[in-house]
């Protein structure tokens, strides 16, 4: 007979008092943190010409300020133009919690029901984009506000610590019992932890978008925004990209518009929109940072299907606040972006009593900020490639919330496929190899609700995965927070 318990966290919707949520959430501001920065970059010009390029980016987030960078480093000499719909850095790449990960393929197991037979070389070459970024930050003094400190993973329900001590190598990931964990991040919320101290490092998500814009104009890129590119088509060996007001001629394209239309239709049905939220505290006191230490600032997640993540933060003043975000993962129907789903005061509310459930010691802490945003979740959970016409435009997409590290190795994977040559990483089935794509609608969405459900099932059951998920397992189809 299944049984089934109210998690710690659903228990906490229960017990924690609605005027404190309400009062936490009273003034804090609708704003992304990460972006609300008087030294935010001034706007860049609107392509108002027709232009050549030898390559054409589209997309201002990371997929394309990596892919720009390393166009100039690895020939200098040609002309990289970048076109924004919008502004750099304002969607996905400038709204994410700053969690910078080696995996390449959302998390060990993932890759090897995925790709089994090279789940092994994955994690490898994930190992190897990670310190590439890093020197990458280092080499270009991009002040990022980086932190290598790892990530905590926690059990919260008590069939969860199975899992840690499996996880745990006794190298660079490390079980930790109640105590040690305490002394790490004290929560009564949670039983264990698991410490990997060298799989994830810590960014400002937004200052990381900045440095990068700077050194591709260092390096001579032309950045316009504001230039939404309406269209793809060949004329003769060049392909051109058609904004409103200009148009760019190019031997070579990379699209880097995640989870926005594709230029490519084939693919529209490849990703969806997943809105995903976050919290940011107003500064800890002294007495409130002594109650929690947290002194190595490490990232912070539990292990729920729906999951939150959190870690420190290091403001301008050299305070300490805290960002605490997941849980909630929403899919609306229709699978359009749109940024009246940008904010969810329900989620908000959800998350503020998750919050003071997990650390009681920080009752009367308020939320400075409160956002939201839309990630490109794709079937398998780790981004897929494309290449279109002849051979001059390559395309990457589905980083379903692990973007910020796997970018920079899409960046790499795109040049490779443009340059014509046969590389390891061409050749990977990761790279030949598509996700399945979603239905259209109503299908997509009534998946989804019965996905969201089913995972709810699954962390009040011990983690047991019903008929439903084990049938998505089994078809390489799901959807993840």
């Amino acid at each position: 007979m299944t049984t089934s318990t109210p998690t710690f966290f659903e228990q906490a919707e229960q017990t924690i008092d609605p005027a404190l949520t309400a009062t936490s959430l009273r003034e804090t501001k609708r704003a992304v943190y990460w972006l609300d920065d008087p030294n935010r970059p001034a706007p860049r010009p609107k392509l108002t010409e027709h232009t050549t390029a030898d390559l054409l980016v589209v997309g201002g987030g990371y997929t394309g300020l990596w892919s720009a960078l390393q166009a100039k480093e690895r020939h200098p000499e040609a002309t990289v133009v970048l076109l924004e719909a919008g502004w750099v850095g304002d969607e996905a790449s400038g709204r994410n919690g700053g969690f910078c990960e080696a995996s390449l393929v959302h998390g060990e197991s993932n890759g090897e029901n995925h790709l089994p037979e090279e789940n092994a070389r994955l994690t490898e070459l994930g190992k190897e984009n990670l310190a590439e970024l890093i020197d990458t930050i280092h080499r270009y003094n991009i002040d990022c506000d980086l932190i290598q400190e790892g990530s905590l993973s926690v059990a919260t329900e008590p069939h969860q610590d199975q899992w840690l001590r499996e996880e745990a190598n006794g190298e660079d990931v490390l079980y930790l019992d109640r105590d040690q964990t305490s002394e790490m991040i004290r929560s009564t919320a949670f039983l264990s932890g698991s410490w990997s101290t060298a799989d994830t490092v810590l960014v400002h998500p937004a200052k990381l978008v900045w440095g990068l814009l700077k050194v591709c104009e260092d390096l001579g890129v032309k950045v316009y925004e504001q230039s939404r590119v309406d269209s793809l088509s060949e004329q003769g060996d060049l392909v051109a990209a058609a904004t409103a007001d200009g148009q760019v001629l190019a031997k070579k394209v990379i699209l880097g518009t995640n989870v926005f239309p594709s230029l490519l239709k084939r693919n529209a049905l490849m990703t969806v929109p997943v809105y995903d939220y976050a919290l940011v505290t107003e500064p800890l006191t002294a007495v409130q940072r002594e109650e929690i230490g947290w002194e190595k600032l490490t990232g912070l997640a539990d292990l729920n299907s729906r999951f939150h993540y959190s870690r420190p933060i290091i403001d301008e003043q050299g305070d300490f606040r805290i960002l605490y975000g997941g849980y909630d993962a929403l899919y609306f129907f229709g699978g359009k972006v749109d940024r009246k789903h940008y904010n969810s005061e329900d989620t908000y509310t959800r998350l503020a009593a998750h919050f003071f459930a997990t650390f009681p010691a920080l009752e009367g802490l308020k939320f400075s900020h409160a956002w939201g945003g839309a990630i490109d979740s794709c079937s398998r959970f780790f981004s897929f490639f494309d290449l279109a016409y002849d051979g001059k435009v390559a395309s990457a997409a589905g980083f379903t919330g692990l973007g910020v590290g796997a970018t920079h190795f899409a960046a790499k994977v795109m040049l490779d496929l443009l340059s014509g040559e046969t590389t390891e990483l061409t050749e990977l089935k990761m790279v030949k190899k598509k996700p399945l794509p979603f239905p259209p609608e109503p299908a997509a969405w009534l998946g989804v609700k019965m996905m969201t459900g089913a995972m709810a099932a699954s962390d009040r059951n011990e983690g047991k995965r019903g008929l439903f998920l084990r049938t998505m397992d089994a078809i390489g189809m799901g959807f993840d927070s």
